[in-house]
């Protein structure tokens, strides 16, 4: 499933995450890559230990928390540290999948990457190119989208970032465990889950509210993996 959140930041959020972004110091972004994957990334990404990253990460991830749409879409068991990148003078990074697992910053654990997420922090107006082109099993899409808005789609998609010709393209990416692993069953999930919400608004006396709900969190006990 790809979908957009929009304003998942306001533009005043946007605004405070692009001054600590200017000012942050910024490393070759090969440094976090695999063998593969560095043969094809050419951008600068924040340092992962970096007080920039650290605090802007935790600010991404109680937005987060309280977005009900992403909540909705993604089912979040585990949710990696955010991290920051920036794409300018030729920048880009070619087709690749994301690892499978990352390990959780200070744990034992893994994550496992049912499904990624970009944040867009710079307007399409204020660079050319750096589209994110995603290919999947619903087609070619390339997206850019405003700042603020964020895009959620299959860690196991294919994608690149077209090189920036001119002007910055800040970002933020980063990777969700499900509860579901399935992706077919985490979409039907949502799709019952939006026509519950929808029915409730329209019409919040209706008799059969209480058994789609119920119907809901059944599959849900069914299907999770926690």
């Amino acid at each position: 499933m790809l979908l957009r959140i929009p304003a998942l930041l306001t533009p005043e959020e946007v605004a405070t995450c692009r001054q600590t972004l200017e000012q942050a110091p910024w490393e070759d972004g090969r440094a976090t890559a695999g063998q593969l994957a560095a043969q094809v990334k050419h951008n600068l990404q924040l340092p992962l230990a970096s007080e920039a990253a650290k605090t802007l990460g935790e600010f991404l991830l109680n937005k987060l928390a309280h977005n009900p749409l992403y909540l909705s879409a993604v089912l979040p068991l585990k949710v990696l540290p955010p991290r920051f990148n920036r794409y300018e003078g030729g920048g880009t990074y070619g087709n690749h999948i994301d690892n499978a697992l990352f390990a959780l910053p200070g744990t034992a654990s893994k994550l496992r990457s049912d499904v990624s997420t970009t944040v867009f922090l710079s307007n399409p107006d204020e660079y050319e190119g750096g589209e994110l082109v995603i290919e999947d099993t619903f087609g070619h899409q390339s997206v850019k989208l405003a700042a603020g808005d964020a895009i959620v789609y299959p860690g196991t998609s294919l994608h690149r970032v077209n090189p920036v010709a001119k002007g910055t393209r800040y970002g933020s990416f980063f990777w969700a465990q499900s509860l579901i692993s399935s992706a077919e069953k985490r979409r039907l999930l949502f799709d019952l889950d939006q026509s519950i919400q929808a029915l409730t608004a329209d019409c919040p006396a209706h008799p059969k509210i209480s058994a789609l709900s119920g119907t809901y969190h059944n599959l849900l006990r069914m299907w999770s993996q926690t």
